[in-house]
């Protein structure tokens, strides 16, 4: 407050600041992963105060004669005309940040591309060295994937409990690395007929050195007419323990089809080569095997007469 004196008469004038605060913005930028701060400044109005002048009211000079009175005029007190405020300037408006463009992750590596029956190649190489190395008889690795690559590929899949589509995907790619290979039951020297798997073991002293894929039987009824004679079974692979006692070193034509090289160990059963060696049961009690397979057993002579054959 402030007190001027004008010509004997006090003016006293108040005056009175408003004043407007701006708050802060905070503006989170996605695309950046970066939060920038920002404040928006409002400018400060000043409102007029209008200032009045308080005039005092003139005290009257008492006459000679004091029966007579003078009575003053008063003077309204005059009125101070705000002065006209400038007009704000418009506020700026706060810049808006411009996402800047991310750059994409890069996407998932994709997993190995199959190989499959016909491929042929370092890639088909380096699968058939790893199989065979495992166990899984195919002949000479030669880069080249034929019949018997795919016999090895159905009994890693068979012994690894994977699906028997004879392609090599992820699954057979871990199984190789993995190292998987089956062990032996009995042990000591013989054959093992692995009915469930649907394969063949070769066993020397204890140690699994071939896995072959065979197809036993497929468990269906079976009715068959040969030369005029009916005959009819169930198309099992009996489980037990027996030896090889009988051998035919050719094709060998029966009642129930053409059996190559045959190795018999339970009456008319035997391990024998065929042209068709699917992953699944499918003889009418036989185990077969390929016929480079069957050449490789007697070659090898792994079913010599009296050699121990065990079913389970």
């Amino acid at each position: 407050m402030t007190r001027i004196t004008r010509g004997g008469l006090m003016v006293v004038a108040a005056a009175m600041t408003v004043t407007v605060s701006a708050c802060g913005h905070v503006w989170d930028s996605e695309s950046t992963g970066q939060t920038t701060s920002g404040a928006r400044t409002m400018p400060s109005v000043l409102s007029p105060t209008p200032v009045v002048t308080d005039v005092a009211t003139p005290t009257p000079t008492p006459t000679s004669d004091p029966r007579s009175t003078t009575s003053p005029t008063a003077t309204p007190p005059t009125a101070v005309s705000p002065t006209a405020a400038p007009e704000p300037p418009a506020p700026t408006p706060a810049t808006t940040p411009t996402p800047t463009a991310t750059t994409q992750p890069p996407s998932a590596p994709q997993p190995p591309a199959m190989l499959r029956p016909g491929d042929k190649g370092p890639e088909v190489l380096a699968l058939q060295q790893r199989l065979s190395d495992l166990g899984y008889w195919l002949g000479t690795p030669d880069g080249r994937w034929g019949g018997l690559t795919t016999q090895a590929v159905y009994a890693l899949q068979k012994t690894a409990g994977i699906g028997r589509d004879g392609v090599v995907g992820p699954a057979v790619t871990k199984a190789l690395a993995d190292g998987v290979r089956p062990t032996s039951r009995n042990g000591g020297t013989g054959i093992e007929v692995d009915v469930p798997r649907q394969i063949i073991l070769v066993v020397r002293d204890g140690a699994v050195v071939r896995v072959l894929n065979t197809s036993t039987g497929s468990n269906v009824p079976y009715e068959e007419v040969y030369e005029g004679k009916t005959y009819r079974g169930s198309a099992r692979t009996p489980a037990g323990s027996f030896s090889v006692f009988r051998e035919v070193d050719k094709l060998d034509k029966g009642p129930l089809g053409s059996l190559y090289r045959p190795k018999y160990f339970n009456g008319g059963i035997a391990i024998h080569g065929a042209a068709s060696i699917p992953p699944y049961p499918a003889s009418h009690g036989c185990a077969r095997v390929s016929n480079a397979a069957m050449d490789l057993i007697w070659a090898e002579n792994s079913m010599a007469i009296g050699a121990r054959v065990t079913v389970y």
